[in-house]
């Protein structure tokens, strides 16, 4: 009877007696990945594996991502930090070229951009070689904390400037991972430093903040410092923003800080954000996990939509 009962009640309110759920379609991943690296097994620590372009295209698949930048490390032998390398120039030039090397061999999916220390006296020629070598897409890779770059530095400024000035004469786009390295002062100040000095002389190139200007994380007050700073500039359509961009590589994770990132996406303009998720250090999380670590901030759809399918003028 209780049977019964229950097929004569769904039939009165028109239910099927079972309802089968409806297959919830993934939303698709982004089809471009802005900020990668791979791993040589010299710049591999003890007892890691170096990643070539082969173990990172396979990380792409399992993303579901089709594309992605794939910024040199050649930065690192330029590190003030490090014992000094008596052949460093030609270890950079080395980096460089394994790295456009190994992007050469997926030609369709990855794009090399090369890298180096800004403030060395050998930049300028890096910079024109990587220029002339058609295996390397526009651009170049800029890491200020590594690099030794102090925004405060007067003649710091004036080397960056000459860098970025050649990097818009060859119409070659700039990633910078902007954050400096202590003691070097790092928050607004420095800031409207590069944005009144540096970024003023590649006018007419992208230029892609990394890291959402930090250098990894959200949350410090430096950073947020920083990023005050563009966002008045933005926000008061100053021209010398046009072409200005930013990176989410390895922002996403910390869920206290989840809903002030998602608030300062927004504030920036999501037309401005590019997804990135580093990669390049074997500790790091996959990039399948890093679409789903980003895809946890309290963005709607939409948004998400609007972020990943953006792509640079």
């Amino acid at each position: 009877m209780r049977q019964t009962f229950a097929l004569l009640l769904f039939a009165s309110i028109g239910l099927p007696l079972a309802v089968a759920a409806a297959p919830v379609k993934p939303a698709p991943a982004p089809p471009v990945d802005w900020h990668q690296h791979l791993l040589t097994k010299e710049m591999a620590e003890p007892g890691q594996k170096p990643i070539d372009a082969k173990a990172l295209t396979a990380m792409l698949d399992a993303a579901g991502i089709k594309r992605a930048v794939v910024l040199s490390n050649a930065f690192r032998f330029g590190s003030p930090d490090a014992p000094p390398i008596p052949d460093e120039y030609a270890r950079v030039i080395a980096e460089n070229d394994w790295t456009a090397r190994e992007v050469a061999k997926y030609p369709q999916r990855l794009v090399a951009f090369c890298s180096f220390n800004p403030l060395k006296e050998y930049a300028l020629g890096e910079l024109a070689r990587c220029a002339r070598d058609k295996r390397f897409g526009r651009g170049i890779k800029l890491q200020f904390g590594n690099s030794g770059v102090n925004l405060d530095d007067p003649t710091d400024i004036a080397l960056l400037r000459r860098v970025f000035r050649a990097a818009n004469t060859n119409g070659m786009t700039l990633v910078v991972h902007m954050r400096t390295q202590r003691p070097n002062p790092y928050g607004a100040a420095q800031a409207l430093s590069f944005l009144d000095e540096v970024l003023p002389a590649a006018p007419d190139v992208p230029v892609q903040i990394a890291h959402l200007a930090g250098g990894g994380g959200y949350g410090d007050a430096a950073m947020d410092g920083a990023l005050d700073v563009f966002q008045a500039a933005i926000g008061r359509q100053d021209p010398r923003v046009k072409n200005l961009w930013f990176d989410i590589a390895l922002i996403a994770g910390n869920e206290t800080q989840a809903p002030r990132i998602a608030q300062r996406l927004r504030a920036l303009g999501l037309g401005r954000i590019l997804y990135g998720s580093d990669g390049g250090d074997p500790t790091d999380p996959p990039a399948r996990e890093m679409l789903a670590i980003w895809r946890k901030l309290p963005l709607n759809p939409a948004e998400f939509r609007a972020i990943e399918s953006n792509a640079r003028r």
